[in-house]
């Protein structure tokens, strides 16, 4: 057990100088913890050893994933569901064409500017196509624009764009056998049966010292992301999805929101963008950057041209549209997944998979940078006295306050 004390110790470690330095340079907790991950493989990797992280620790790898899926159903609880019935087409637009643009885009460029084969070039156009609901939830959360209708709308938008990653490399990868079928029937029942059960099974055995309301939907994300995995599929999906229908009720509980909040942001999310950003090889890079560099580009670029003309067609102002266009342009969570699924089954190689993956969490940090640094909209941040704390609760420290100037 020594050595998983230390191996946590050292985690939680750089969990604490990412958070420092989200601090010093006013920046998203989120994408510091990436470059942090990063760095620390470089360092640590050049002088202990390139398995000094553990990353692929059983353990570690389970707080990763838990991580991704208790932040994705967080984001779903955000969406507000009398907003999404006021903006739906606003947020299925921007989503859509934040998924097809970088999709056709990024595949073309793969087969005809780097010479990949159809299938490689397929699996590029799907990872590159994603946006973060993690990273985007995170800097709503910092800003305080996950109260917004604006967030709102995004983080709608956001589960657009993913959806349609999911339905695309579903339909040109994985099998569709009788075991989607089940996943399909059994997530309808789910996501219909939860909304009417969650709230009475709360109010009937809720608000004990035993956090019985955690349990039960820790159950619930955890069964159906087994559920998902086991059908081919990915556990973040049902965990958006859950987030979603749980909204009007889970969502407004803002206690237990706060509870949950703490245990994600405080360990569980350290170890997936930490470890999301232990895969870049800046060596790998620095000796092959064509791959790399193209697809960042070809994806951020495709973003704005089909983004941001949508965002105006709905009358946003330019910097609120170009502040959107850049948050729409992240990926990790999905474009990582999407390129480890290729690795896994075969149909891209080791460099190919490191160029995507560096690509992907690239994208995470540099349009998110440029976004807080020169786009912000700070028209939209939430007024001094309606600031709230994490879980809802009135502060004295708007989040406002927190902006860089």
């Amino acid at each position: 057990m020594t050595e998983i004390w230390t191996l946590a110790a050292l985690w939680l470690g750089l969990a604490l100088v990412a958070a420092l330095f989200s601090i010093w340079f006013r920046v998203s907790t989120a994408l510091s913890e990436i470059v942090v991950g990063t760095v620390a493989q470089l360092i640590l990797g050049a002088l202990v050893g390139a398995a000094v992280l553990g990353t692929d620790e059983t353990w570690i790898k389970f707080l990763s994933g838990l991580g991704a899926i208790v932040l994705t159903f967080l984001a779903g609880t955000e969406l507000d569901p009398v907003v999404f019935k006021l903006k739906w087409k606003e947020a299925a637009a921007i989503g859509f064409a934040s998924f097809f643009f970088p999709f056709i885009g990024c595949a073309a460029a793969a087969h005809y500017l780097l010479g990949w084969d159809p299938m490689p070039s397929w699996l590029a156009g799907v990872a590159m196509s994603t946006t973060s609901v993690a990273v985007v939830y995170a800097v709503m959360l910092e800003f305080g624009f996950n109260t917004t209708d604006y967030g709102k709308t995004v983080l709608a938008a956001c589960f657009v764009t993913d959806l349609g990653t999911v339905v695309a490399l579903g339909l040109i990868f994985a099998p569709f056998t009788y075991k989607t079928l089940i996943f399909l029937g059994v997530g309808v029942v789910a996501f219909g049966v939860l909304p009417w059960v969650t709230p009475r099974f709360f109010r009937l055995y809720g608000n004990r010292p035993s956090e019985i309301e955690t349990k039960f939907l820790l159950l619930c994300l955890l069964g159906m992301g087994a559920l998902a995995t086991w059908a081919d599929s990915e556990a973040v999906l049902p965990a958006y999805l859950i987030g979603m229908v749980l909204a009007g009720s889970v969502g407004k509980d803002h206690i237990l929101i706060r509870r949950l909040r703490t245990l994600t942001f405080g360990l569980l999310t350290p170890f997936y963008f930490i470890r999301a950003g232990s895969f870049v090889s800046i060596p790998a890079l620095i000796a092959a950057p064509v791959a790399f560099l193209l697809l960042l580009v070809v994806k951020v670029a495709t973003k704005i041209i089909g983004v941001y003309p949508v965002t105006k067609f709905y009358k946003a102002p330019a910097k609120e549209a170009a502040y959107t266009t850049l948050l729409m342009s992240t990926g990790l969570t999905f474009g990582t997944i999407s390129a480890l699924f290729g690795l896994s089954h075969g149909i891209i190689d080791q460099s190919q998979y490191s160029a995507l993956v560096a690509a992907v969490i690239a994208s995470a940090v540099i349009p998110t940078i440029i976004a807080n640094a020169f786009y912000l909209p700070r028209h939209l941040l939430p007024k001094p006295e309606s600031a709230t704390v994490e879980g809802g609760a009135p502060t004295a420290e708007p989040a406002a306050t927190r902006v860089p100037k």
